[in-house]
Protein backbone atom coordinates (compact mmCIF):
# COMPACT_ATOMS: atom_id res chain seq x y z
CA UNK A 1 0.00 0.00 0.00
CA UNK A 2 1.53 3.28 -0.78
CA UNK A 3 2.35 5.57 1.78
CA UNK A 4 -0.09 8.49 2.53
CA UNK A 5 -0.14 11.68 0.83
CA UNK A 6 2.03 14.36 2.48
CA UNK A 7 0.33 17.91 2.57
CA UNK A 8 2.11 20.70 4.46
CA UNK A 9 0.03 23.03 6.47
CA UNK A 10 2.24 25.87 6.66
CA UNK A 11 1.55 29.06 8.77
CA UNK A 12 3.05 31.53 11.09
CA UNK A 13 0.64 32.19 14.31
CA UNK A 14 1.90 35.18 17.13
CA UNK A 15 -0.75 34.58 19.41
CA UNK A 16 -2.35 30.80 18.84
CA UNK A 17 -5.04 31.71 16.60
CA UNK A 18 -3.51 31.05 13.41
CA UNK A 19 -2.06 27.87 15.03
CA UNK A 20 -5.61 26.70 16.03
CA UNK A 21 -6.96 27.22 12.61
CA UNK A 22 -3.83 24.83 11.35
CA UNK A 23 -4.77 22.17 13.50
CA UNK A 24 -8.16 21.70 12.74
CA UNK A 25 -6.82 22.09 8.91
CA UNK A 26 -4.36 19.20 9.99
CA UNK A 27 -7.53 17.57 11.43
CA UNK A 28 -9.70 17.53 8.29
CA UNK A 29 -6.81 16.53 5.84
CA UNK A 30 -6.18 13.54 8.18
CA UNK A 31 -9.55 12.51 8.62
CA UNK A 32 -9.16 11.31 4.53
CA UNK A 33 -7.76 7.96 4.06
CA UNK A 34 -4.36 8.24 2.19
CA UNK A 35 -4.03 11.72 3.30
CA UNK A 36 -1.63 12.77 6.07
CA UNK A 37 -1.09 16.68 7.44
CA UNK A 38 2.76 17.95 8.00
CA UNK A 39 2.62 20.61 10.20
CA UNK A 40 5.10 23.80 10.09
CA UNK A 41 5.25 26.90 10.83
CA UNK A 42 8.40 29.87 10.04
CA UNK A 43 10.68 31.92 12.39
CA UNK A 44 9.84 35.32 13.29
CA UNK A 45 11.76 38.10 11.74
CA UNK A 46 13.68 41.06 13.41
CA UNK A 47 15.02 44.20 12.36
CA UNK A 48 17.70 43.33 14.12
CA UNK A 49 20.39 41.42 11.80
CA UNK A 50 22.31 40.25 14.58
CA UNK A 51 19.17 38.76 16.30
CA UNK A 52 18.61 35.34 14.78
CA UNK A 53 16.04 32.28 15.75
CA UNK A 54 16.69 29.00 17.29
CA UNK A 55 17.21 26.38 14.28
CA UNK A 56 14.23 24.78 16.70
CA UNK A 57 11.42 26.44 17.81
CA UNK A 58 10.85 25.92 21.44
CA UNK A 59 7.60 24.82 21.25
CA UNK A 60 4.57 23.66 18.63
CA UNK A 61 5.44 22.66 15.10
CA UNK A 62 8.78 22.27 13.52
CA UNK A 63 10.39 25.11 11.35
CA UNK A 64 9.63 24.55 7.27
CA UNK A 65 12.19 24.15 4.90
CA UNK A 66 12.14 24.41 1.54
CA UNK A 67 12.35 20.37 1.04
CA UNK A 68 8.57 20.33 2.52
CA UNK A 69 7.25 22.29 0.02
CA UNK A 70 8.72 20.38 -2.48
CA UNK A 71 7.90 17.13 -0.87
CA UNK A 72 4.01 18.05 -0.31
CA UNK A 73 1.50 16.87 -2.63
CA UNK A 74 -1.10 19.84 -1.40
CA UNK A 75 -0.73 23.22 0.37
CA UNK A 76 -2.78 24.92 3.13
CA UNK A 77 -1.04 28.45 3.53
CA UNK A 78 -2.05 30.41 6.94
CA UNK A 79 -1.19 33.45 8.34
CA UNK A 80 -2.73 36.52 10.63
CA UNK A 81 -3.58 39.87 8.90
CA UNK A 82 -1.48 42.42 8.95
CA UNK A 83 -2.78 45.62 7.86
CA UNK A 84 -4.95 43.27 4.95
CA UNK A 85 -1.94 41.09 4.42
CA UNK A 86 -0.21 38.30 5.13
CA UNK A 87 2.28 38.75 8.05
CA UNK A 88 6.04 39.41 7.07
CA UNK A 89 7.26 35.99 8.72
CA UNK A 90 5.37 34.20 5.98
CA UNK A 91 5.88 36.39 3.22
CA UNK A 92 9.22 36.55 4.33
CA UNK A 93 9.70 32.79 3.85
CA UNK A 94 7.48 32.70 0.55
CA UNK A 95 9.64 35.57 -0.82
CA UNK A 96 12.38 32.88 -0.53
CA UNK A 97 10.75 29.77 -2.62
CA UNK A 98 12.35 31.37 -6.20
CA UNK A 99 14.28 27.77 -6.86
CA UNK A 100 11.17 26.17 -6.75
CA UNK A 101 9.64 28.84 -8.93
CA UNK A 102 12.15 28.18 -11.86
CA UNK A 103 11.93 24.33 -11.08
CA UNK A 104 8.16 24.34 -11.09
CA UNK A 105 8.01 22.21 -8.38
CA UNK A 106 4.85 23.31 -6.94
CA UNK A 107 2.64 23.54 -10.02
CA UNK A 108 -0.15 21.83 -10.45
CA UNK A 109 -1.03 21.53 -6.32
CA UNK A 110 -3.46 22.52 -4.88
CA UNK A 111 -3.41 25.12 -1.98
CA UNK A 112 -5.76 26.58 0.40
CA UNK A 113 -5.84 29.39 2.71
CA UNK A 114 -6.54 30.47 5.99
CA UNK A 115 -6.00 33.57 8.31
CA UNK A 116 -6.67 35.62 11.87
CA UNK A 117 -7.83 38.56 12.89
CA UNK A 118 -8.31 40.85 15.84
CA UNK A 119 -11.67 42.65 14.67
CA UNK A 120 -14.20 41.50 12.17
CA UNK A 121 -13.34 43.54 9.43
CA UNK A 122 -9.97 43.37 10.10
CA UNK A 123 -9.10 42.25 6.76
CA UNK A 124 -9.72 38.89 6.55
CA UNK A 125 -10.39 38.82 3.23
CA UNK A 126 -7.95 40.61 1.56
CA UNK A 127 -5.26 38.45 3.37
CA UNK A 128 -6.56 35.86 1.83
CA UNK A 129 -6.48 36.80 -1.63
CA UNK A 130 -3.17 38.27 -1.36
CA UNK A 131 -1.76 35.30 -0.11
CA UNK A 132 -3.07 33.69 -3.03
CA UNK A 133 -0.92 35.76 -5.26
CA UNK A 134 2.69 34.01 -5.28
CA UNK A 135 0.65 30.46 -5.05
CA UNK A 136 -0.97 31.20 -8.56
CA UNK A 137 2.77 32.86 -9.50
CA UNK A 138 3.77 29.25 -8.27
CA UNK A 139 0.89 27.46 -10.63
CA UNK A 140 -0.89 26.27 -7.57
CA UNK A 141 -4.72 25.48 -8.16
CA UNK A 142 -7.00 27.05 -5.42
CA UNK A 143 -9.44 25.54 -3.14
CA UNK A 144 -12.00 27.27 -1.29
CA UNK A 145 -14.95 26.54 0.46
CA UNK A 146 -18.52 26.35 -1.36
CA UNK A 147 -21.61 28.01 -0.14
CA UNK A 148 -22.94 23.86 0.33
CA UNK A 149 -20.97 24.23 3.46
CA UNK A 150 -23.90 25.05 5.87
CA UNK A 151 -21.74 26.83 8.01
CA UNK A 152 -20.88 29.65 5.46
CA UNK A 153 -23.98 30.95 5.73
CA UNK A 154 -24.72 30.02 9.30
CA UNK A 155 -21.17 32.31 10.60
CA UNK A 156 -21.30 35.79 12.30
CA UNK A 157 -17.68 35.61 13.04
CA UNK A 158 -15.26 34.09 10.55
CA UNK A 159 -15.27 31.65 7.57
CA UNK A 160 -14.91 32.70 3.96
CA UNK A 161 -15.37 31.33 0.16
CA UNK A 162 -12.12 32.66 0.06
CA UNK A 163 -10.30 30.38 3.22
CA UNK A 164 -11.43 29.31 6.96
CA UNK A 165 -10.76 32.45 9.03
CA UNK A 166 -11.32 33.50 12.64
CA UNK A 167 -12.10 36.62 14.14
CA UNK A 168 -10.38 36.52 17.60
CA UNK A 169 -11.17 39.92 19.30
CA UNK A 170 -8.01 40.96 20.60
CA UNK A 171 -7.03 37.07 20.28
CA UNK A 172 -9.35 36.21 23.33
CA UNK A 173 -12.03 34.75 21.81
CA UNK A 174 -11.45 31.02 20.92
CA UNK A 175 -12.18 29.55 17.38
CA UNK A 176 -16.26 29.07 17.06
CA UNK A 177 -17.52 26.26 16.61
CA UNK A 178 -18.90 27.04 13.29
CA UNK A 179 -15.07 28.39 12.34
CA UNK A 180 -13.96 25.39 13.35
CA UNK A 181 -16.23 23.06 10.98
CA UNK A 182 -15.30 25.54 7.84
CA UNK A 183 -11.51 25.10 8.99
CA UNK A 184 -12.07 21.09 8.86
CA UNK A 185 -13.62 20.82 6.24
CA UNK A 186 -11.79 22.74 4.07
CA UNK A 187 -8.43 20.40 5.07
CA UNK A 188 -10.84 17.73 3.54
CA UNK A 189 -11.03 19.54 0.19
CA UNK A 190 -7.93 20.25 0.14
CA UNK A 191 -6.72 16.47 1.15
CA UNK A 192 -9.23 15.26 -1.98
CA UNK A 193 -8.03 17.51 -4.29
CA UNK A 194 -4.72 16.72 -3.96
CA UNK A 195 -5.20 13.32 -4.04
CA UNK A 196 -7.76 13.11 -7.07
CA UNK A 197 -4.45 15.33 -8.83
CA UNK A 198 -2.42 12.75 -7.33
CA UNK A 199 -3.79 10.01 -9.58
Amino acid sequence: MPADADILVLYYSRHGATRRLAELLAQGIDSVPGAAARLRTVPPVSPATEVAAPPVPPAGSPYAELADLEQCVGLALGSPTRFGNMAAPLKHFIDGTAGLWLSGALAGKPAALFTSTNSLHGGQETTLLSMMLPLLHHGMLIVGLPYTEPDLNETSSGGTPYGASHHARLSQQPVSAEEGRLAVALGRRLAWAALKLRG
